[in-house]
């Protein structure tokens, strides 16, 4: 790892007065970060990937520098190359302080953790602003083919939910809602575990290396899945912010629902794939998601039920 280090100082011009490279190892990503201090104190937060995957990283760095123009709290892109001796391909990004929100929430009130859920909101909605390119196939006919994957592979994997043929059926009964949707930015991974949190307020969102391009709402899936169990006033003030002023319309609430139904099976086929030792750890959390929809008998989760009538 020394030699590595050095030879980042000696190939990355930007690094050559950097005091420490500490690896930053949360996340399941392939790729490897480090946060970067220089003498004068600044911090940078350097990402690697092997050359191969040179061309993803520069649509991911190309999209970040894109979104800034949405005034969303996002890193801001830096700097972007190759170093061919060591087979990587890297980019710099200015580095978000504090800590992900999946371990500050449970530390703060109600009322925090509702508020830092707004302005996570207003961030959201300010990426799907980005539009999609023009040469972006349809979104209906990407995410029934998708759904259709997922539901295949998990019929072989060995992992069984209860009540799967009922949710496969409030799928199919009610895919035509997926129609006509628009194509815009999707950061693909917007929960709990991506969003930092500093000084009790929210800092922004990071790792875009999972977005994507299809209807906004699918974003929220990531909530269903990760933020609502951590914190149910962060959720709910994640929905509010996202539509600001305006009345949740009754359409997100058909979509939101979709998206957790298709996230039934995809969660499921990724555990396997991904992280094995996880399977039953996912598996309870996806049953949970279930209760939350009565088995999709309910578009609306009974958690955000229950908040409404505490407030």
């Amino acid at each position: 790892m020394e030699e590595k280090i050095s030879a980042w100082r000696e190939w990355i011009p930007s690094l050559a007065d950097a005091t420490q490279i500490t690896p930053i190892r949360d996340g399941f990503s392939f790729d490897r970060k480090y946060l970067v201090i220089h003498r004068d104190g600044r911090k940078l937060l350097l990402r690697t990937a092997e050359l191969r995957h040179y061309d993803g990283k520069r649509a991911e760095y190309e999209v970040m520098q894109a979104i800034r123009k949405y005034d969303a709290k996002s890193p801001i892109p830096l700097e972007m190359g190759k170093i061919m001796p060591l087979g990587l391909c890297y980019y710099i990004l200015s580095y978000i302080e504090g800590e992900d929100a999946r371990r500050v929430l449970p530390q703060l009130t109600p009322s925090e953790q509702y508020q830092i859920g707004w302005e996570a909101g207003q961030t959201l909605a300010r990426l799907h602003r980005h539009p999609a390119p023009a040469t972006t196939g349809p979104w209906y006919e990407r995410i029934v083919n998708k759904t259709k994957g997922y539901v295949d592979a998990y019929r072989t994997c060995g992992i069984k939910i209860r009540h799967d043929e009922k949710i496969i059926t409030f799928l199919e009964d009610n895919k035509h809602y997926l129609q006509d949707r628009p194509n815009q930015f999707q950061h693909d991974d917007y929960h709990v575990g991506n969003l930092i949190v500093s000084g009790r307020a929210f800092a922004g969102v990071i790792d875009f290396n999972r977005f994507d391009w299809g209807d906004p709402l699918h974003d929220f899936c990531k909530l269903a899945l990760f933020s609502r169990e951590c914190s149910v006033p962060f959720s709910a003030g994640q929905i509010a912010g996202y539509f600001g002023r305006e009345r949740i319309p009754e359409l997100f609430w058909k979509l939101y629902a979709m998206y957790a139904a298709i996230s039934v099976f995809s969660s499921i086929v990724w555990s396997v794939r991904v992280t094995p030792d996880k399977v039953e750890e996912m598996r309870h959390r996806l049953l949970a998601l279930c209760e939350d929809h009565d088995d999709f008998d309910s578009c609306i989760p009974a958690w955000y039920r229950n908040w409404g009538m505490s407030e």
